[in-house]
């Protein structure tokens, strides 16, 4: 970096495009492909630290001059407030990162070892080191950071389900409490029945009682006729208002029963709704392990169906990483998805002012990316008119096809649609309406190209 117009003071500038010491840092670091922007969050947050640590011991000279504000912060407050310059200058400034680099390797070996069992301090290591395995390590921790978002997931989960049993479980008691509550009440209706039938029985013998009196002495006999007419009046009226309790006994133990069938409705429908909930938590914990499963995979050896196609010749491309799923994840989700582009329909909709190489480059680096983020077998084929040489070598994740001298790419791309067994999700990525209507015949999802733009230029 060329000194400013007006320096805070007359010093000495060291350009930033050479480290300040020789030890071939800068030679290793250019051959490193870490992506800094798509670096994991304890990474960032790592670097900054150490870089912002550095700053307080530095010389002046290794400062670049965006810095110096920030060297002038507190130590507690220079990785907190200052923490986006000093990865941007890490990133830009080669005389900065050997800088930081030695002051590590000064007090603070440990953070310059990428054999740590810290795969974070690993990582940091490795990308202020410029090592090959940057990528590598980068890629360790945001897949661990992945898999503990994964278990707390889990936990959160089984946690519910738990709530849910717990909540069935006390359903069920309130169930069977009411359930108990109608014997009760039935049982009180059946001994206050038996209670009127004695009663009744008694009074029945004690008007024959009256009777034969009557008849033994003939003197008494209104005066018993009337005293009998008048317990007989008090025991009708008892009789029909024991008829009237029993009645609405009986009301009541009706609308216990209706209250006890809805209590049963309510308790069913419940069990119903909790098992619908816990199948569609299985469905989402069964969905997780096989993402997971698919994401730890390492893949089968031996050639797929899409390797023995005649007429194209395979080429590598770059390898990279994504953030976020957007519009195709749904299809990219399927279980042995096998995505195939229409390689120069894409670049030529996304960016046609490229040269074909690059635009070869920038595809199959994207296409790299979206394969390394949902394990999908990606297959791209170009038109091999006008290639000069076809690399060897095949790209991780992506499988780069050219046609041979006299094969069209869109004929290459139906043979890959035919040769997969039936049943197999395939997705095509074209805008030629010719190609997109052949490959829906052979039983393939067409995807118009500006859509898988779209979902690329999320990365």
């Amino acid at each position: 970096m060329a000194p400013s117009a007006q320096p805070e003071e007359p010093e000495q500038q060291v350009p930033e495009s050479e480290p300040s010491t020789v030890d071939g840092s800068a030679a290793a670091y250019a051959e490193s492909t870490v992506d800094w922007e798509a670096l994991p969050e304890a990474v960032r947050t790592r670097l900054a630290e150490i870089g912002a640590e550095a700053l307080g011991d530095m010389a002046r000279v290794d400062v670049p001059q965006q810095l110096r504000p920030v060297a002038r912060f507190a130590p507690a407050k220079r990785a907190r407030l200052g923490g986006a310059a000093v990865l941007a200058a890490l990133r830009d400034s080669p005389t900065f990162r050997t800088a930081v680099v030695h002051w590590c390797r000064e007090h603070r070996p440990a953070q310059v070892d990428v054999t740590a069992p810290d795969a974070v301090t690993a990582a940091c290591a490795a990308v202020l080191l410029g090592e090959p395995v940057a990528t590598h390590y980068v890629e360790l921790v945001a897949r661990r950071a992945g898999e503990a978002a994964l278990r707390a997931e889990r936990d959160a989960a089984l946690a519910r389900a738990e709530k849910l049993e717990s909540e069935v479980a006390r359903l069920r008691a309130e169930l069977e409490g009411s359930q108990g509550a109608a014997e009760r009440v039935r049982q009180e209706r059946e001994a206050e029945l038996e209670r009127l039938r004695k009663r009744l029985r008694e009074q029945g013998v004690r008007l024959r009682e009256a009777k034969d009196a009557a008849a033994e002495a003939t003197a008494r006999v209104e005066a018993v006729r009337a005293e009998a007419e008048t317990e007989l009046k008090s025991l009708t009226a008892e009789r029909d208002r024991e008829r009237e309790r029993a009645e609405a006994e009986r009301v009541r133990a009706q609308r216990a029963e209706a209250e006890a069938e809805v209590a049963r409705q309510s308790a069913k429908e419940a069990r119903q709704a909790d098992e619908v909930r816990l199948a569609l938590l299985v469905d989402t914990l069964d969905g997780a392990v096989t993402g997971l499963r698919r994401e730890l995979a390492l893949g089968g050896a031996g050639p797929r169906p899409a390797d023995m196609v005649r007429g194209a010749t395979p080429a590598q491309g770059a390898v990279g990483r994504v953030e976020d799923p957007a519009a195709l994840d749904r299809l990219l989700a399927l279980p042995s998805v096998h995505l195939v582009v229409d390689g120069y329909n894409v670049t030529k909709t996304g960016y046609p002012e490229l040269p074909l190489s690059d635009q070869r480059e920038r595809l199959v680096h994207q296409l790299a990316v979206l394969a390394a983020r949902t394990g999908a077998e990606v297959t791209v084929v170009f038109d091999g008119a006008g290639v000069v040489a076809v690399p060897s070598a095949a790209p991780r994740g992506v499988r780069v096809l050219f046609s041979d001298p006299g094969v069209l790419a869109d004929d290459v791309i139906r043979a890959l649609v035919t040769a997969e067994p039936e049943g197999r999700p395939v997705v095509v990525v074209t805008s030629d309406r010719a190609v997109a209507d052949s490959v829906r015949r052979r039983g393939a999802h067409p995807v118009p190209s500006s859509v898988l733009l779209a979902r690329l230029g999320r990365v």
